[in-house]
């Protein structure tokens, strides 16, 4: 049978799941993105990162440079790239995509990137609830135990489930306001680092390989890279006149404003203390930097920053885990992700012993995960402006996107092939591909090699378009404006 389709309520409560949005009902506007990548990377992570860039890259402060401005370009670009196609298909992103694999190929790469978001919502909440722990530290001088970690990560997840619960409205205003604040405060703690830093010491440093800053752009581009697919969840209440162009302005100007300074500062801070980029702690090493007047009010607004990352991505994984045959309301769909965070976040703050070791192996993994369908539905989006609403929403065959067998083999093959092809470049912790050693694995370029393997492959291989009834709602052409992105 057809997926049943709710009707979205008019209050707090975003009641609409995997349903196209109605043109009557697309009142977002494009500027509005903006905050909510710069919300979607108000994370503390950012300078561990930028301090492992100097630590372990053995990155200088110039390199560090490009590199921070180069991996926000990359991955937010395709960010944005692919989110055009929630605006013509006005669905999320992983239900747009059964239009791509078929109603029953769609489940390969969709759980795939379900458990890959385990992982992500895994790590943000450690780092929220090592956030709390740090305050509470600083504040009132208490430490942290097993018992205090459980009550913390509880509490972490908690809000997160509330927020992403409440749907799409709430996470627009809180986006809003975090973006604010952070700003704010992120100048408080650049202005204390110009004031306090040795610069004679960060400027000498010598500079690291050409490999390793072509590594350190993809370590730092897939944070980024991972949102791709969740592009279109935050699009799809635009009209489908909205300028494709200042989306993809505003999704890279967006992250682009926060990573950049977040990882220089980082780089600045590992010159005088290289031991926080190998710290178990990503975060209590703020406290020991910073005087406790600005970094408790900042470890506070980048407390809301992480709840709100892990919020938007909850709210992501709940369409993804509808698209997967969970039929619960959306709202529902995130207490699944919510119970896997907290299990797999006290197995990481009380038995891991290296959070940074785990967490560069976790996003390099997740980088060549989610490549594969990047690639793929980015060269469909390519030759595609429209897309049937009905058929997505129907998983039986009557559905215009049953392909053969309810799968696109094209689709499926490209994907798995290149899935492959990008963990043989790959190299991490407990895993080395063998052909990690080359001049793509050294450069860590497998998730770069991911990407144009699937594009390439699905391009040529010969494929059956489905048919879509233009008498369906929805399935007209829409006009791009003038100035738009022409794809």
């Amino acid at each position: 049978m057809p997926e049943t389709v709710a009707p979205e309520s008019e209050g707090a409560i975003e009641t609409r799941g995997l349903e196209p949005v109605p043109d009557n009902e697309r009142s977002g506007r494009v500027r509005e993105l903006f905050p909510t990548w710069v919300a979607a990377n108000i994370s503390v992570l950012l300078l561990t990162m930028g301090a492992g860039l100097v630590v372990f890259n053995r990155l200088n402060i110039w390199q560090v440079l490009a590199v921070a401005v180069a991996a926000p370009v990359v991955s937010y670009g395709l960010t944005g790239l692919i989110s055009i196609a929630g605006k013509r298909g006005g669905s999320p992103g992983m239900a747009l995509s059964r239009a791509v694999f078929g109603q029953r190929g769609n489940l390969f790469p969709g759980s795939l990137i379900w458990i890959a978001r385990w992982g992500w919502e895994t790590i943000n909440a450690v780092t929220g609830a090592y956030a709390v722990l740090t305050v509470l530290d600083l504040l009132f001088g208490i430490k942290s135990n097993t018992t205090l970690i459980v009550v913390t990560l509880l509490l972490f997840v908690g809000c997160t489930f509330l927020v992403s619960g409440l749907g799409i409205n709430a996470l627009r205003r809180c986006s809003t306001w975090s973006a604010y604040l952070f700003g704010a405060f992120s100048v408080l703690v650049l202005i204390y680092l110009i004031a306090s830093t040795d610069w004679a010491a960060v400027f000498a440093k010598p500079a690291g390989s050409t490999a390793m800053m072509i590594a350190g752009i993809g370590t730092i581009a897939a944070g980024g890279i991972s949102w791709v697919p969740s592009g279109p969840d935050f699009t799809r209440y635009l009209p489908r006149t909205a300028s494709a162009k200042g989306m993809v302005g505003a999704t890279v100007g967006g992250a682009g404003v926060v990573v950049l300074p977040m990882v220089l500062m980082g780089a600045v801070m590992a010159v005088s203390t290289p031991d926080l980029a190998s710290a178990k702690d990503p975060v209590s090493f703020i406290g020991e930097l910073l005087p406790s007047w600005i970094a408790v009010p900042y470890l506070l607004i980048a407390l809301i920053g992480m709840l709100l990352i892990n919020s938007m991505s909850m709210y992501s994984a709940g369409f993804t885990a509808q698209t997967l045959g969970i039929n619960v309301p959306r709202a529902w769909a995130v207490s699944v992700n919510a119970v896997i965070s907290l299990v797999f976040g006290f197995l990481l703050m009380v038995v891991a012993t290296s959070f940074f070791g785990s967490f560069i192996s976790f996003l390099t993994l997740l980088a060549v995960a989610f490549s594969a369908w990047i690639g793929v539905f980015g060269v469909d989006m390519l030759s595609r402006r429209t897309y049937d609403g009905e058929a997505l929403m129907d998983t039986t065959r009557t559905s215009g996107y049953w392909y053969r067998g309810g799968f696109a083999w094209q689709a499926m093959t490209a994907w798995g092939v290149a899935l492959v092809v990008g963990l043989l470049f790959t190299k991490v912790d407990w895993f080395t591909g063998p052909l990690a050693g080359s001049w793509i694995g050294r450069n860590g370029l497998g998730w770069a090699a991911t990407i144009v393997v699937a594009a390439l492959l699905y391009a040529v291989l010969p494929r059956t378009r489905a048919v879509e009834p233009e008498h369906r709602a929805g399935a007209e052409k829409a006009p791009e404006p003038v100035g738009s992105l022409s794809i």
